[in-house]
């Protein structure tokens, strides 16, 4: 298969939006040709295109920073002397000043498939404000790794954030460049927008279900984002961060697992499939001990679970990776009444609102694990009928059948 980024090298046909004007590029580590060459240098030496900017988003270009609220400056390339915004930095909306470096802004960024992973909403803050002033954006498509499957509540009116762009499900499952297309709907945008689509992606095809497997090499999106494991379980375990567990970091498995130095993890894997044992299919739960080398926890012993979907026991349509983890906060709850769960802490620059309720879209899930008396059903009579909608509202976005 091929990227969007591969195709514009290779056709010269979508380079001709481009002719004779300005460039910028938005791009992370990920921001990759299919030969490993950064997308970058790629563009900066292809002919008759004038890269005159780039912009980095969370983490950086260069995805040097390692954790949440950690912010990248700008600064100029020194290869190419061209100025690299930040737009995780001293501003997170690109101002008008970086918007008139450039004519047309090609956007490379591998998404994880994932509301709460914030290069959705960087991409919403670019379209608004190519909008307001007359540029162009281009997406180079990439695969979403998470495939197509759809899981969770949709965010709700009020809680947007920078980890919640707008009215999506947890797992959306539409890519960077079908997302662009969503938000120029929902948000009745007008500018000049294009996407140069994937070649040969099958999102429905074992055993990547969305991502290449054997034939393109995986690189970190973001620092915590090691492997096509953890995109996969990351509609779940990204709630962790709410949370007072550890999701992993500091730790080889990032988001992979969670656990606690007071956990008793066979306990809460029993309860589990007590509660539960249709939300555990399609991956695999062993009980695993590890010690984070720095975030929560850090130096101590905890004791833990990891999700496991690399082996024959994942069903790629089977694992619901949003209601595995909330099935695991279910069973601490019942576990211990009064565990201290939920993490009030700033998160994404918020304030005053907890961390768990901005990742889940709004206070819904986590009144759900709170309350004694909701059990499973409760908790699919809030999301199978944002799920359904949502299938049926992405249904005229979708580029690759």
């Amino acid at each position: 298969m091929l990227f969007g980024i591969d195709r514009l090298l290779a056709e010269p046909s979508y380079r001709k939006s481009f002719a004779g004007r300005r460039v910028a590029l938005l791009a992370h580590p990920a921001s990759m040709t299919s030969s490993l060459e950064h997308s970058l240098d790629a563009i900066a030496r292809m002919p008759g295109v004038n890269l005159t900017a780039a912009f980095g988003p969370q983490h950086g270009l260069r995805g040097d920073k390692q954790d949440n609220m950690v912010e990248s400056a700008d600064f100029l390339d020194p290869v190419l002397g061209i100025p690299v915004f930040s737009l995780y930095g001293e501003v997170r909306r690109p101002t008008d000043e970086m918007m008139q470096s450039f004519d047309v802004l090609l956007v490379d960024l591998q998404d994880l498939g994932c509301r709460i992973y914030t290069f959705i909403t960087t991409l919403r803050y670019v379209l608004e404000a190519a909008a307001r002033l007359g540029k162009g954006v281009y997406v180079l498509d990439r695969p979403n790794p998470a495939g197509r499957p759809v899981e969770g509540t949709l965010l709700r009116d009020g809680w947007e954030s920078f980890v919640g762009a707008g009215p999506l499900p947890m797992r959306h499952g539409l890519t960077m460049g079908e997302l662009g297309l969503w938000f120029i709907r929902r948000l009745n945008l007008s500018l000049e927008y294009g996407v140069v689509p994937m070649a040969g992606w099958a999102p429905d095809t074992a055993p990547g279900h969305g991502w290449p497997v054997g034939e393109k090499s995986w690189v970190n999106p973001s620092p915590n984002a090691p492997n096509l494991s953890m995109a996969r379980a990351y509609a779940g375990t990204v709630m962790l961060e709410g949370t007072t567990l550890s999701e992993g970091r500091g730790t080889t498995r990032p988001l992979e697992l969670f656990g606690a130095p007071d956990l008793e993890p066979r306990r809460i894997i029993e309860a589990m499939a007590t509660i539960a044992p249709q939300w555990l299919a399609g991956c695999r739960l062993r009980e695993c001990w590890f010690e984070p080398t720095f975030h929560k926890h850090v130096g101590k012993l905890c004791a833990g679970v990891q999700i496991h979907v690399d082996d024959p026991g994942y069903d790629h349509h089977a694992f619901r990776p949003w209601r595995l983890m909330a099935l695991a906060f279910k069973a601490i709850r019942r576990l211990r009444p009064d565990y201290d769960l939920w993490r009030d802490f700033p998160y994404e620059y918020e304030r005053g609102r907890l961390a768990i309720d901005l990742i889940a879209g709004s206070p819904l899930l986590r009144e759900w694990v709170d309350d004694s008396s909701s059990g499973p059903a409760d908790l699919d009579a809030l999301a199978l009928p944002d799920e359904r909608a949502w299938i049926a509202e992405r249904e005229a976005l979708l580029l690759y059948r």
